[in-house]
């Protein structure tokens, strides 16, 4: 595929478990063998979808194809995720596609798939909840069927984005009801999510076991190392602390369970490390602040609470302070606190540095621990010191 690398979903994770296609990848799938048939009059029982990474692609299987009475196409896919355990594993994720004459992409929430209804959410109020690499893997997938050789037609030259693609999931509307969407704003069904293309298992005890493998290569040479809960603030660490490779430890939601296994190691080892830092979201790091150190959010209510105790410490007016408590999630306070840059930075550094105090009561053997936290689009929040 254009030079891309197959991602081959029989290569199991470090942990054992089996990896899977996040809904993301099924809905682009989806829209890439709807877009085929309508080209091509070709029902395609496999599609190839580029991956964000830019280097790989991955082949999902197309369950169903069918054409409409209005002579939109429908194509289904049947969301596999591995052995992680995700609400939606076996969900029928489909797309419905319809030409339209604005030459544009348009996105709309099919049956089962939610609208969003509040701030601080990957896209905007009324807008189906499709996030935006997902939105991009869709508008990818179409581009690469228009312009393949194999699906030239000469009908579309004016129509290169001319499209209304509905995404939607069969009982979605069921299946939310066992995840945190309706807390967060977003209606009438699931989110179609990823940031990778790829679902990583996150069982319990076979993840836990391996952080403690990466935390004892990240420390077997000591000096400095970082801890992330996911992918924001990896771009920090590697260029602007120069923490890269084997350094760089992905805890996900096991903060706790990291920083005492970190004690152990260094324990057992009878050593000290110079320097940690805590690198990610404070919608995650934040909750510790509330004594929450498994931050799933199954496990966790948000720490929208958490950081309006600071912001109410540091003398903030309790307007604003209300406005916070009340925000259905900690990135629609970063968005729409209603306060300036100075007074935003001045609050997410007095966060950073509450939870540092807070962390460091578990870490005796970490010289200096520091945390630096950043909004989804990976902007630093806080000031650089």
């Amino acid at each position: 595929m254009n030079g891309l690398r197959l991602y081959d979903l029989e290569l199991r994770a470090l942990n054992g478990l089996r990896r899977g296609r996040t809904t993301g990848s099924c809905a682009a799938a989806a829209v890439k063998a709807a877009i085929h048939f309508l080209l091509c009059h070709e029902v395609l029982e496999t599609v190839d979808v580029g991956l964000p990474d830019q280097v790989s692609y991955l082949p999902v299987p197309i369950a169903a194809i069918e054409r409409l009475d209005d002579g939109a196409i429908k194509a289904s896919v049947i969301k596999y995720a591995g052995d992680d355990p995700d609400q939606t594993d076996g969900a029928i994720i489909f797309a419905v596609v319809r030409r339209n004459t604005v030459n544009q992409l348009l996105f709309f929430a099919g049956p089962g798939v939610g609208t969003a209804t509040e701030p601080g959410l990957r896209v905007a109020i009324g807008e189906p909840a499709i996030n935006p690499v997902p939105r991009e893997m869709i508008r990818q997938s179409i581009e690469d069927e228009l312009n393949s050789d194999l699906s030239r037609n000469d009908e579309f030259d004016d129509f290169k984005f001319g499209f209304d693609v509905e995404i939607g999931c069969v009982d979605g509307e069921k299946i939310t009801k066992r995840t945190f969407n309706p807390r967060l704003g977003i209606l009438g069904g699931i989110s179609i999510l990823g940031t990778t293309g790829i679902v990583e298992p996150m069982s319990l005890a076979a993840y836990q076991a391996s952080i403690e493998v990466y935390i004892r290569v990240a420390l077997a040479e000591l000096g400095k190392a970082a801890f992330l809960p996911g992918n924001i603030g990896l771009n920090f660490a590697k260029e602007k602390l120069g923490i890269t490779g084997k350094k760089l430890v992905h805890i996900s939601n096991f903060i706790g369970f990291a920083l005492d296994y970190t004690v152990a190691y260094l324990d057992e080892i009878d050593e000290e490390l110079d320097e940690l830092w805590l690198l990610g979201h404070p919608g995650k790091l934040a909750k510790i602040l509330d004594d929450v150190w498994d931050t799933h959010s199954s496990k966790s209510a948000m720490a929208t609470n958490a950081v309006a105790d600071v912001a109410e410490k540091i003398g903030f007016a309790s307007d604003i302070v209300q406005s916070m408590r009340s925000a259905n999630t900690v990135e629609a306070i970063i968005e729409h606190a209603g306060i300036s840059q100075a007074n935003s930075q001045r609050l997410w550094g007095a966060v950073e540095d509450a939870i540092a105090t807070r962390a460091a009561t578990r870490l005796s053997r970490v010289k200096k621990l520091q945390v630096r936290l950043f909004n989804m689009s990976g902007k630093m929040l806080g000031v650089e010191q």
